[in-house]
């Protein structure tokens, strides 16, 4: 079946459909909403969230952009929406600094995970700038409107974090030169 007429039966409550869109778009749902997550379980279920909103609505998708994009929209408004939800609920709480991990061979599996950690590691609305422009594409401006702030403090926090994930991917032999520099 092509995605056209699954999403037509999908609009029209068939489950079969919908299961077919949701094995063809699950891992990219999931991907977005866990780059924005930074953590597993929150990213199940944001993505879990994501795709309840998502077929409450695939009556109102009209087509004018690709379901795809579409779906996209709607699983990064799902994440934003937890994150504000979760702030919420834990505005209060202070995370434990995370201890910097010995420098390993920087292969690509390695590199991929320890650039996941340091995104974890950043604030979430650092980590929310970084996902949405550097990843997802954003603009200032968009991110701006996304969030609330303005396009210079989205600028301002994306510079900072960028920052922050340069000294914590740092290899330790540069920090060890950098010491013997300082003494």
């Amino acid at each position: 079946m092509n995605e056209l007429d699954c999403i037509r039966l999908a609009q029209q409550g068939d489950a079969t459909a919908m299961r077919d869109l949701y094995r063809r778009y699950s891992p990219r749902v999931y991907a977005v909403v866990r780059r924005l997550a930074g953590d597993d379980a929150l990213a199940e279920d944001w993505a879990q969230e994501a795709w309840v909103r998502a077929f409450r609505a695939l009556p109102r998708f009209r087509g004018e952009s690709r379901f795809s994009t579409w779906l996209h929209r709607v699983a990064v408004n799902s994440a934003l929406h937890g994150r504000r939800w979760r702030e919420r609920r834990t505005g209060n709480e202070v995370p434990l600094p995370l201890a910097p991990e010995p420098y390993t061979a920087p292969d690509q599996t390695v590199l991929r995970l320890s650039i996941e950690k340091a995104l974890d590691g950043l604030p979430d609305g650092m980590r929310q700038i970084v996902v949405l422009h550097d990843v997802e594409g954003y603009t200032h401006e968009e991110i701006g409107l996304e969030l609330g702030i303005s396009a210079g403090t989205s600028k301002s926090q994306l510079f900072k974090a960028r920052a922050k994930l340069r000294q914590v991917l740092r290899p330790p032999s540069a920090v060890i030169g950098e010491e013997a520099c300082l003494t």
